[in-house]
């Protein structure tokens, strides 16, 4: 989730207030249509006329409204399943969470407690996965799925989201959320780790480049940066020179505006989970068609879990966000895995990285979304331990005991 969706979540929920809205005039106006006078009693008295008629046509409209508010997204995820039930096996459904080898807390430099799950064997290859905005640690679930019998993987919830705890001073900047990732990396123990960013993860990794460079020479084996970009993703998203135009007039203060309604922002994101809304902007605006339903389900998931305010703070400091000149600097073997209708960070952003990191590869997911990973997540994590073999069989321990070409 990057700073334009602030308009996407208001959108929707302002969509699903007006259905309820809606429902609601409609019965009132049948109300008030059934109730008729009597001259003789000198009252009024309450008498529905029911049949083909206008006041029932009311009531219809009402009630068929009501019961898309409350059960519509039963209705669409029930029609997605009826499209997307084919090959739709236990393998592709990323919400079956795979079973940690051990779960702790880590206390970050802000004082947050971030929230840190271990898969895999003790002395493999460690591999730490930093989700995107909005998400959290489950979103590699089908990743830990697929390499956990090779290496040891770290996930980790950013602070404010899943079951890490929110920064005492509620810095959500950028900067804050890479050391929150150096707080995470010495559970990597002796041996150099892979740092693998999906959207914001990619961010934070290259911002830890910028602050922790003397990390690369020791403690970074290599990068895996998906679907991201490197710099503020309002510059690097479908339509940004609309979305630029409007960043200070409008995204940004609709941000402050979350934040301060938060509960209510809240609130509306339910409905749009309830309507079925929030299912068919995630269909169509994350995925490319391969997907399944299962995967559908599970991503939209995550919006009515999180904090809105959280995610407008995280919003305004990707907005600060610019890793650009880092770029050159970066001395470890870099992967950049790219979704080629990729229009929340396109495909742009992956190439320039590519260009501008020393022998960095590229890997395009086809036809693949923002949320390529999972659509495609056979294809993903074979590319990720191609990347990882390749790497380990070409290094040499230094007498330092860091890794070099």
């Amino acid at each position: 989730m990057i700073p334009i969706f602030i308009l996407h979540t208001w959108l929707l929920g302002l969509l699903s207030l007006g259905i309820v809205g809606a429902a609601g005039w409609l019965a009132h106006e049948w109300q008030q249509r059934s109730w008729h006078w009597d001259d003789g009693l000198q009252r009024s008295f309450f008498h529905p006329n029911l049949g083909w008629n206008e006041p029932t046509a009311l009531l219809v409209a009402a009630v068929l409204l009501a019961l898309v508010a409350l059960f519509g997204g039963s209705m669409v995820r029930a029609g997605l399943w009826l499209l997307k039930r084919k090959d739709d096996k236990p393998a592709d459904d990323p919400r079956i969470a795979p079973v940690p080898v051990k779960t702790q807390t880590v206390e970050a430099p802000d004082g947050s407690q971030l929230y840190v799950a271990l898969h895999g064997p003790e002395d493999g290859t460690p591999l730490i996965l930093t989700h995107g905005w909005g998400l959290h640690s489950a979103e590699w679930n089908l990743t830990v799925r697929a390499l956990a019998s090779r290496y040891r993987l770290i996930v980790w919830d950013e602070p404010g989201l899943g079951s890490s705890t929110r920064p005492p001073q509620r810095d959500y900047t950028v900067e804050n959320l890479a050391h929150c990732l150096s707080a995470v990396l010495p559970l990597a123990g002796e041996k150099p780790a892979f740092l693998a960013g999906h959207s914001i993860g990619g961010m934070i990794t290259l911002t830890f480049c910028r602050l922790y460079p003397e990390a690369l020479r020791s403690r970074v084996a290599g990068l895996i940066l998906t679907h991201t970009t490197p710099t503020n993703p309002v510059r690097t998203t479908k339509g940004t020179a609309f979305y630029t135009a409007i960043e200070k007039p409008v995204l940004v203060p609709l941000m402050y505006l979350t934040i301060a309604l938060s509960p209510l922002v809240w609130l509306l994101n339910w409905l749009s989970y309830r309507n079925g809304t929030a299912h068919l902007s995630t269909k169509h605006g994350s995925f490319a068609g391969t997907e399944k339903w299962s995967q559908i389900e599970f991503a939209t998931q995550f919006q009515p879990k999180a904090s809105p305010a959280v995610l407008a703070r995280g919003m305004l400091g990707m907005m600060q966000y610019d890793a650009r000149a880092v770029l050159p600097a970066i001395q470890v073997p870099t992967l950049v895995v790219a979704g080629d209708k990729d229009s929340t960070t396109k495909k742009e952003a992956s190439e320039e990285m590519r260009s501008t990191i020393p022998g960095a590869r590229l890997v395009t997911l086809k036809p693949a979304r923002h949320l390529g990973l999972i659509e495609h997540h056979g294809e993903y994590a074979k590319a990720v331990s191609a990347f990882v073999e390749s790497v380990l069989t070409t290094a040499r321990p230094s007498p330092a005991g860091a890794l070099r070409q």
